[in-house]
């Protein structure tokens, strides 16, 4: 039975299940499926492929470790949003509140876009309506969020057992099924690297590709205001929640690239789906269709959970619509959920031509996320010595500056190497302090 809470207050009722599994199913969604043909198409080589997903995945569980800290130490709903205001002040939490939301906004009309493209090949009669299709979706999934934090989060624990358990079949399937390729069938492709000479852009591309993927390892951070004790509970559900994800995401490439052909991989616009067609044949491409739409709708599910939370701590700080900060009484804060929704409608419908563009556009917005986290805990450290910390993060201070130069380094080449996806972005941050100012000025 759902308990009752103050007026405009989040309700406590998760725990460490619902902690991991908004993590996966909040990460886990059409990157592991759709990225990896052109990760292959760039680097042409299987060693380097892993490499880069196994730097990633160490990128991910040391930030976890870090994420942890701030959450523990400053247990509010909004996580990046809620550790820069904390840390830097008003502007500095309102840039980065924005920034998280719009990137959030983008990679949920991605998501649904790509659930309505799916929905077609099953149905051809939406063939040609998918942007539309992509709105109903929403719209339905806003209606339940509606309905309150108990229906959302049950529904997010089932889409993420679901989601696991097909994933590690899939791979059961390839290394039990499917052929090991030969060697001379590795080399049978001509990467950007051997094309252009260089290796900077393709390793770029592909770390844009995969930081896409991993994106979400921090989920559980946003909910830790609804957690019934965030010290015990939130370092249990991210570096469980995380460490299952690197083990599904290494095992899914590593059967990828033991049954398809380099050849084959770097022209294949969803690897999973090929791989079981090689296996089984042309006609399993439906099972694996349905999976697909199993997998996006669990991340979309967890991404219209946590979005609206950051607007509803901005709105409770003064620094969004005062309307912001509403929480009806299933526990869902209503009107920035609504205001959420209508931003990503706006996105699909005019990104319809290119929504494939939006997780590009995303992905700057959510390493430009992780950077102030890391810059928080450093500032935090130094200008609230005696803050509580139920959890520090070991090799301090190396750790987290570490993790705060190599995303200020990530950020720097994609400006470079792919200025039309960060130029939104860039764009935001010049327009930002009127912004602010107006939003102050409106609330006063």
């Amino acid at each position: 039975m759902q308990t009752t809470q103050p007026k405009n207050e989040l309700l406590k009722i998760l725990g460490v299940g619902f902690g991991i599994a908004v993590t996966i199913g909040g990460t886990i969604g059409t990157g592991i499926l759709r990225k990896p043909g052109p990760i292959a198409e760039q680097l042409g080589d299987p060693w380097l492929i892993m490499g880069l997903w196994v730097a990633v995945s160490i990128y991910a569980l040391l930030g976890t470790l870090c994420t942890i800290e701030l959450g523990t130490s400053v247990p509010r709903a909004g996580a990046w949003y809620v550790y820069a205001q904390r840390a830097f002040g008003p502007y500095a939490g309102f840039v980065v509140g924005i920034n998280s939301w719009l990137g959030t906004c983008s990679a949920l009309g991605f998501g649904v876009y790509t659930m309505s493209e799916y929905l077609s090949l099953l149905l051809p009669s939406l063939l040609g309506f998918e942007p539309y299709v992509a709105i109903v979706l929403l719209a339905t999934l806003t209606a339940l969020h509606q309905v309150g934090l108990s229906l959302a989060s049950s529904f997010q624990n089932i889409m993420s057992v679901l989601k696991g358990v097909g994933l590690l079949l899939f791979v059961g399937i390839c290394f039990v099924y499917g052929k090991e390729i030969t060697v001379s069938e590795i080399g049978q492709t001509t990467s950007r690297i051997v094309a252009t000479g260089s290796w900077l852009a393709p390793v770029v591309f592909s770390l844009q590709a995969i930081f896409y993927t991993y994106d979400g390892w921090h989920t559980a951070a946003y909910f830790t205001e609804e957690d019934r004790d965030p010290t015990r509970n939130l370092p249990r559900s991210m570096i469980g929640g995380v460490l299952l994800i690197i083990i599904i995401y290494l095992l899914c490439n590593a059967a990828i690239l033991y049954i398809l052909p380099m050849e084959v991989l770097a022209s294949s616009k969803l690897a999973a789906a090929d791989a079981v067609a090689l296996i089984f044949g042309e006609g399993s491409g439906k099972i694996v269709t349905m999976f697909l739409l199993i997998s996006i709708l669990g991340i979309v599910n967890a991404q219209l959970m946590f979005n609206p939370r950051v607007l509803y701590s901005m709105s409770r700080d003064g620094l969004f619509f005062p309307a912001g900060q509403r929480v009806n009484k299933g526990g869902t804060p209503s009107f920035a959920l609504n205001i959420t929704s209508l931003v990503v409608i706006t996105l699909i419908l005019i990104g319809k031509d290119t929504c494939e563009k939006l997780s590009d556009i995303a992905t700057f917005f959510f390493v430009l996320s992780y950077a102030s986290g890391f810059a928080s805990l450093l500032a935090l450290r130094k200008r609230e010595p005696n803050l509580p910390r139920p959890w520090k993060v070991p090799a301090y201070p190396a750790l987290p500056i570490g993790m705060l130069l190599l995303s200020i380094g990530f950020l720097i080449s994609a400006v470079v190497q792919d200025l039309s996806s960060s130029q939104f972005a860039l764009l935001f941050l010049v327009l930002s302090y009127p912004i602010y100012l107006l939003v102050k000025r409106w609330n006063a």
